[in-house]
């Protein structure tokens, strides 16, 4: 035995050499992947210039040089992307994770301008291309500053107000039985009228628009900020509140340092409920008596049938509200830290 020398079966050989294979076409294939990745962007944007240059002159009216100088912009800042990306690790994972990402949105761009400037598929005025959206955006973009700037007012104003009126009548009704008793029927009742639906008596009642707008956006967050504060009020562990009883607290406390923190992730659901219906009484409540606003400019060029305004004035409202919604995400990730990346956004 001391001579003996172990060799492998012919049978053996065959199934090692496939798993190697295997191995390394699964290394090939991810290499392939990852410059896919890195050219999804450049690729894009190049086959975007084309159709570009090929319909933009189907359209007279336009100037098609900002779009051309736009989509360069993206060419050239994708190339240098690629160029540092070399040396800079945290810019390789970026340009990994969004340049398919944003090779999409350039695409979505391309198939657009393809199917309204090129082959005619969606009539004009109505659905015009993306080069005559990006003319409207630079050309009005002081009125469209402005009108972003008082939307956030109203916005803010409204929202400020809604929840904290909200957060007071959720932990009366969800702690106090007498507040529960009184309070709930007129939850029940006054709670799932829309918001939009007070318009005509907001434009009675209130001295000016500004103030009408506000207030309806305010009467929107109410309500569901003010039942998940009463849900997450009213379901905080009995056990919780009996140690801090057996330490000596008192109400208050019970409250504010036990009640409250507990319903905390439920009192953010309310809060992300109310900014997206505040969004929808914000727009409404703006296209009536009011002389600014994201709401008034998308109704104003609707009037004048300038639909490339109206497209302008959406692509605002998306980034405009996008934020907003990221800077609540934020917050809620400072003070849920034990639920941070539950939900992404």
């Amino acid at each position: 035995m001391e001579n003996a020398t172990i060799e492998m079966s012919p049978a053996a050989r065959p199934a090692l050499s496939r798993k190697e294979k295997a191995r390394a076409n699964a290394v090939v294939g991810s290499v392939k992947w990852k410059w896919l990745k890195l050219a999804s962007l450049p690729v894009a944007t190049l086959i975007a210039l084309a159709v570009h240059l090929a319909v933009g002159a189907n359209e007279p009216a336009v100037d098609p040089r900002s779009y051309t100088i736009f989509l360069g912009l993206v060419l050239g800042l994708s190339l240098a992307g690629l160029a540092l990306q070399i040396f800079w690790t945290g810019l390789r994972q970026w340009v990994l994770h969004n340049f398919p990402l944003i090779a999409g949105g350039i695409m979505l761009l391309t198939t657009w301008q393809f199917i309204t400037s090129g082959v005619r598929w969606l009539p004009l005025p109505y659905f015009p291309s993306p080069a005559s959206v990006l003319q409207s955006l630079l050309f009005d973009w002081k009125i469209l500053a402005e009108s972003t700037l008082h939307s956030l007012a109203v916005l803010l104003s409204g929202y400020a107000v809604g929840v904290a009126v909200a957060l007071v009548t959720g932990v009366c009704i969800g702690w106090f039985p007498i507040a529960r008793y009184w309070g709930m029927p007129l939850l029940k009742i006054l709670g799932p009228i829309p918001a939009t639906a007070w318009v005509p008596l907001a434009m009675v009642l209130s001295p000016s628009g500004r103030v009408s707008a506000v207030g309806l956006v305010a009467l929107a967050v109410w309500f569901p900020v003010a039942m998940l504060t009463i849900s997450g009020i009213a379901n905080t562990r009995s056990s919780y509140l009996d140690v801090a009883r057996t330490l000596g607290a008192d109400q208050r406390f019970l409250i504010f340092r036990v009640a409250i923190p507990a319903a905390m992730p439920s009192i953010f659901i309310g809060l992300f409920m109310g900014l997206g219906t505040s969004f929808i009484t914000l727009i409404v409540a703006e296209t009536v008596g009011v002389k600014s606003g994201l709401g008034w400019y998308l109704q104003w060029a609707q009037g004048w049938a300038e639909y490339n305004k109206v497209f302008a004035a959406l692509a605002i409202m998306a980034v405009f509200f996008s934020t907003i919604m990221t800077v609540l995400f934020k917050m809620r990730d400072k003070v849920l830290v034990w639920q941070k990346g539950t939900i992404k956004w």
